[in-house]
């Protein structure tokens, strides 16, 4: 299994100067996620995927030996579907803003992987986003219960010809390490850091 962490977004939501991924959790938030899929020994490799938009975190991951595919950074969809598009295994996507995640958390995802799903996203349900005082714009309904994408999907690449057409399951995960995004200066606040 591959392992891919997106992490070429602007953050433009975040309304700071700062990359959003360089943001500091007692370290980069970038690197407590490539931390946990390293610890996680899950992947027979880890590549960040990077654009234009983010060239310090590009820099700081190759500093800490972590394999970078640069995109044109046209969407989130479209570099993932170039990525995807280039690999014929078993993948673990992640977004690279989520501070809490660890190796244990990514064990029990890659768990959940079965090749029969083209596209496995994780969700948290609303009312625990809720708790959490986080919100989420994207919602999804599953098991009649009103969800939130986490941002971690498992996907069959061999499988897929074009993400428009990928029939997609989803997984409630209601756990802290995965529903933490950094979406906003709000988020980022609630870390209680800034």
């Amino acid at each position: 299994m591959i392992g891919i962490v997106m992490a070429g977004g602007k953050g433009t939501r975040m309304e700071s100067e700062q990359e959003k991924l360089l943001l500091k959790y007692k370290k980069p938030v970038i690197l407590h996620v490539i931390d946990a899929l390293r610890e996680s020994k899950c992947f027979s490799k880890i590549l960040a995927i990077t654009s234009k938009n983010s060239p310090q975190t590009k820099q700081l991951l190759e500093e800490n030996n972590v394999e970078t595919m640069e995109t044109p950074g046209n969407g989130y969809v479209r570099d993932l579907n170039r990525v995807l598009s280039s690999l014929n295994e078993p993948i673990l996507v992640t977004s690279g803003d989520l501070p809490f995640l660890d190796y244990e958390i990514i064990k029990n995802i890659v768990k959940m992987y079965n090749s029969e799903n083209i596209w496995k996203s994780i969700v948290v349900t609303k009312g625990f986003l809720d708790s959490l005082h986080l919100k989420s714009d994207i919602h999804v309904s599953h098991e009649e219960q009103d969800c939130c994408f986490s941002g971690i999907s498992l996907v069959n690449a061999k499988q897929i010809k074009n993400l428009e057409r990928v029939k997609e399951t989803y997984q409630i995960l209601d756990d802290k390490r995965v529903a933490f995004n950094l979406n906003t200066k709000q988020d980022y606040e609630l870390l209680g850091v800034s």
